[in-house]
């Protein structure tokens, strides 16, 4: 059966991956519910010793994400050595898939969502080297499942459909994030249905409509129509929120999933709503508990 699983990053996105960080974020997840969080072993720890670590917070090891500009800023040589050192780890926690995503386009982190400076022979090259860097990760054990995340060199939906239709589902698989989809303007449940039977892992991450644009858009009465930078956007506390509060329409999504769905349900709000990083998770947690009963083991 599918779990519950929790991604810290609220408490490390500011604050770093340290081990007195998680240790907190392990403490409170061990305390509210969670059986599983997202594998990152943090740096100078080995993945023995972290398997251990997490342990004795009751949790296990659930998918983690390679991330990769794919643009021109990196090698594709170091980034394919780079893949394999995450595999190695990855498989020896025991896991067989991982996301992969590219996020940090400087001009899309200061115009999110609307696919800024957009560029044809960029999205080729990329789309060609994300497509050798999931072949790597096969090679090594893990089913490469891409995971749509705004601000990176795939954000629309024409760029998203373009990835996975281009490379296929024998190339890569589907790990989309709900709340960055609906940010971007695609529709959450229409976009897992196209894509279905190449879902391995999802992020269930719910948006406020205050800052969204896109076909989906979707604003407050007030919003004054200037769009905020990524970071700006994160830190209004009106972009991100639990699940169930903001607009994502979680009824369709979980409709759209298939019956034979083997992958976690991971829980991730980048920037609470509320002041609490620990409320935040026991909200998330409360709510999934609710929405997805008999999806979830025990």
């Amino acid at each position: 059966m599918s779990r519950i699983a929790a991604n810290p990053i609220p408490y490390w996105a500011s604050a770093g991956k340290t081990r007195a960080v998680f240790a907190e974020a392990f403490a409170d997840f061990r305390e509210i519910g969670f059986t599983a969080v997202k594998a990152d072993v943090p740096d100078g720890m080995t993945a023995a010793g972290y398997r251990q670590w997490i342990d004795g917070y009751g949790l296990d090891p659930s998918l983690s994400l390679f991330n990769s500009p794919f643009d021109e800023t990196v090698v594709l040589a170091d980034e394919i050595e780079r893949a394999k050192q995450f595999a190695a780890v990855q498989v020896e926690l025991g896991l067989d898939r991982t996301m992969i995503s590219s996020m940090s386009r400087p001009e899309r982190l200061a115009e999110p969502a609307v696919g800024a400076g957009f560029d044809e022979g960029r999205l080729t090259r990329a789309i060609d080297f994300c497509g050798e860097i999931c072949r790597v990760l096969q090679a090594e054990g893990l089913r490469p499942l891409h995971h749509s995340h705004v601000g990176g060199i795939f954000e629309t939906e024409s760029e998203l459909t373009r990835l996975l239709d281009d490379l296929g589902p024998d190339v890569i698989g589907l790990g989309p994030d709900t709340g960055h989809l609906r940010w971007a303007g695609v529709d959450p449940a229409a976009f897992i249905r196209r894509y279905a039977d190449r879902l391995g892992g999802l992020h269930l991450k719910d948006v406020f409509p205050d800052h969204l644009g896109g076909p989906l858009a979707d604003r407050a009465p007030d919003h004054a129509g200037v769009p905020l930078s990524y970071r700006d956007a994160t830190s209004s506390k009106r972009l991100w929120a639990e699940p169930g509060l903001g607009v994502v329409d979680f009824d369709a999504v979980l409709a759209a999933i298939p019956a034979d769905y083997d992958g976690d349900f991971m829980i991730e709000v980048d920037e609470p709503s509320v002041e609490s990083k620990k409320e935040s998770h026991r909200m998330s947690f409360a709510w999934a508990q609710k929405a997805l009963a008999g999806r979830i083991g025990p």
